[in-house]
């Protein structure tokens, strides 16, 4: 009978005594662990896991004790609480320092920090580091123990004082500062600032971006990673005129060359939470453009509209301001063949393309941002597709306005950072407008793109989502600037998607679906049969073999091969290797295939089983291959080479109706099975191939619509 789930076997440890192997009830674990020892007040007395993180043993983790647990029996949290609290406050720096180090090891357990914190631990911590008496490795431990502790969520972080606060923000504004108190402390204000609105504020007093720039010129990660995510806290919690001017400040080359040289460029590895750190803080700035691209244009506001009149003007060299000279009528018309050129949707008042959230504003401020900074590419992309016939030209305002929209997603522009996400692209800390710089690069390609297509209007769509997947495909391999960038956009033209999305579809999983896989069991008979033929025609041509004898190896050959029909092996002996093929005639002897029995290979052969052949090397034994007829007649064969081995052994076993087998027809089935599912899926490109066959449609009530030819 199975002992009861409840008993487990385990071997507890008590300080001072030897090990002991013990059968315990889970329900009563600390009353079976007191009775292998003669201990006073069990409420003193409490389990811990013998691991590194020396956790104690409770109501919620007792039931993961397992057969073969090391248990530890040790103090009770609070009578471990009690002691330390005293300890923590001795007099002898020696003592004082040991206690500090245990507190914070224990603090990690929550079961303990509970009764630590009820003695009012924290307020106890906290007016050591307020008093100021402490420094080096006592300051150190002193704050991991808080840390440790206030990670438990027990107590709230709005009950600390402003002298705390400026204490903590003290050492990390010290130009020289030990590496694990800097690195505590920012940890802390971190903290502070995520989970307190007020404590923001007064952080915020304190800390100022400036000063946590030096902390990334060290060499130390772990220093640099909390000082930016200080950094994106303040950036989170901050209102929202605050934040811009804490963008500002981030653009300035002078922290984007820090970031850059000291963090990203830098030889030590970046591990998975600066990567982390530098997403939020890439995510952050950009959702600073949510508000201009949640924002609607007003079609009658005269200074949003005056930035449409600037497009117009840099794109065909006109004045913006309206000429008094003409008619009304002639210059609305003037106006609408110029806004069509420039490819907006509303030919008569383009202000209502941008009434569209998202993208709103944003589009336009790219759009200018393009056509100043950018000029001649702008005005270049304009002329060309206003010459065109109307069919393919591409639209430049209807197009920016798409790709802004497709960008904000790619970037997610208002969208709240992942928590588990380290997808950052180093080309967004190069410049101080990257967001615009990348649009002006994409739209650049865009307008490439729909040239190779020879895209007309009604293939829109169809060209987005070219330019998604070469954006996507380009920023999957994390270019360091928008340069590089650029250049393997370059790479990335429309025929080259289209050669990538043919060898993907022909290797990933998708391609092992239901109707695909149907197809190739349809094509597969007629490629072994296709495979079949070659081999049976190899073997009409024949092959030069040479002859090896029992005694020793002697330079004479002969020939074998098929007749046209398929129904007899003509063979002979030759004095030399033949250039060219070997006439049958000249062939004396026959083998008619009707009379072979089987084909055998290898040491089966029984040419290699004679006493001579075992001298003989393995690549000879690996090209033999005996053909049996009548009762124990054998033609043998040493193949020169591995293919003929192969064309030899498959034709033979097709002339007898078996399976070829061979590695050769192996590889040719792949290669001539893949040639035609390419050729077969061609005319199938884009097209989503459905897992289940259409349903059959009912038939119809009456079949009078069937012409009769009678």
């Amino acid at each position: 009978m199975p002992p009861p789930s409840d008993i487990v076997k385990v071997a507890i440890e008590w300080p001072g005594a030897f090990p002991k192997l013990m059968e315990i009830d889970q329900v009563g674990v600390l009353g079976g662990a007191r009775s292998g020892w003669s201990l006073g007040n069990h409420e003193n007395f409490a389990l811990q896991i013998a691991d590194a993180t020396n956790f104690y043993i409770t109501e919620k983790n007792r039931n993961d004790i397992k057969n073969g647990s090391i248990l530890r029996l040790t103090t009770s949290p609070y009578q471990t609480a009690v002691q330390l609290h005293e300890r923590i406050q001795s007099s002898s720096m020696d003592a004082k320092l040991e206690a500090l180090k245990d507190l914070a090891n224990a603090s990690r357990d929550i079961t303990f920090a509970q009764e630590f914190i009820n003695l009012d631990g924290i307020s106890l911590l906290t007016q050591m580091v307020e008093s100021g008496n402490d420094f080096g490795d006592l300051l150190s431990f002193t704050l991991t123990a808080f840390v440790e502790l206030m990670d438990h969520g027990i107590v709230s972080w709005d009950t600390f004082s402003v002298a705390f606060i400026k204490k903590i923000a003290s050492y990390v504004n010290k130009s020289a500062m030990d590496t694990a108190v800097l690195q505590r402390s920012l940890a802390i204000l971190e903290s502070m600032v995520l989970n307190s609105q007020d404590l923001y504020h007064k952080v915020a007093q304190e800390i100022t971006i400036g000063q946590l720039i030096p902390h990334l010129q060290g060499t130390d990660q772990d220093i640099q990673t909390y000082t930016i995510a200080v950094i994106n806290a303040l950036f989170l919690k901050a209102p929202e005129e605050k934040r811009q001017e804490m963008a500002h400040i981030l653009a300035q080359k002078q922290l984007r060359s820090i970031i850059l040289s000291n963090v990203i460029r830098s030889p030590t590895p970046i591990n998975d939470e600066m990567a982390h750190q530098l997403y939020m803080l890439q995510v952050l700035t950009f959702n600073l453009l949510e508000d201009r691209m949640m924002t609607k244009m007003d079609p009658q506001d005269q200074a949003q509209r005056d930035i449409i009149f600037e497009l117009r003007r840099i794109a065909f060299d006109v004045e913006c301001a309206p000429n008094n000279s003409g008619s009304i009528e002639k210059r609305k018309s003037m106006y609408t063949r110029d806004y069509k050129k420039l490819g907006f949707i509303n030919h008569v008042n383009p202000a209502v393309d941008f009434t569209q959230i998202p993208p709103g504003m944003l589009a336009l401020d790219n759009m200018l941002y393009f056509a100043r900074h950018h000029q001649d590419a702008y005005i270049r992309i304009v002329l060309e597709n206003s010459s065109r016939e109307d069919k393919h030209e591409c639209p430049f305002g209807r197009s920016s306005i798409e790709l802004t929209k497709m960008l904000c997603e790619i970037l997610k522009v208002g969208v709240l950072p992942s928590e588990n996400c380290h997808d950052f692209h180093p080309m967004f800390f190069t410049h101080d407008r990257s967001f615009e710089e990348f649009f002006c690069i994409c739209i650049q390609l865009l307008n490439k793109t729909w040239k190779e297509m020879r895209a007309t209007s009604e293939d829109f769509n169809k060209v987005m989502q070219v330019v998604r997947e070469q954006i996507m495909r380009a920023l999957t391999l994390k270019p360091n600037s928008l340069d590089q960038f650029k250049s393997r956009l370059q790479n990335l033209s429309y025929t080259e998607i289209l050669k990538i999305r043919q060898s993907e579809r022909m290797n990933q999983e998708d391609f092992q679906s239901r109707p695909i896989l149907e197809l190739r069991e349809k094509i597969q008979p007629e490629i072994m049969e296709l495979i079949k033929q070659q081999r049976l025609n190899r073997l009409c041509e024949g092959t030069c073999f040479r002859k090896i004898s029992s005694r020793r190896r002697q330079d004479k050959f002969w020939y074998c091969r098929l007749s046209p029909n398929h129904k007899v092996l003509h063979y002979g002996d030759l004095e030399e290797c033949p250039q060219g093929e070997v006439p049958h005639d000249s062939l004396q002897d026959k083998l008619p295939v009707a009379d072979i029995k089987a084909v055998i290979t290898g040491k089966d052969c029984p040419h290699m089983k004679e006493k001579g052949a075992l001298k003989l090397n393995k690549e000879v034994l690996e090209l033999a291959f005996s053909v049996l007829y009548e009762s124990d007649e054998y033609l043998n064969f040493i193949a020169p080479d591995r293919h003929e081995y192969c064309v030899w052994t498959d034709g033979l076993n097709a002339l007898l109706g078996k399976e070829m087998t061979s590695d050769y027809t192996k590889s040719d089935m792949d290669t001539l099975l893949s040639m035609e599912m390419k050729l077969r899926l061609l005319d199938l490109e884009n097209i989503q191939i459905p897992e289940a066959p259409p349903p059959i449609p009912k038939e119809p009530s009456n079949y009078d619509f069937v012409y009769d030819c009678n």
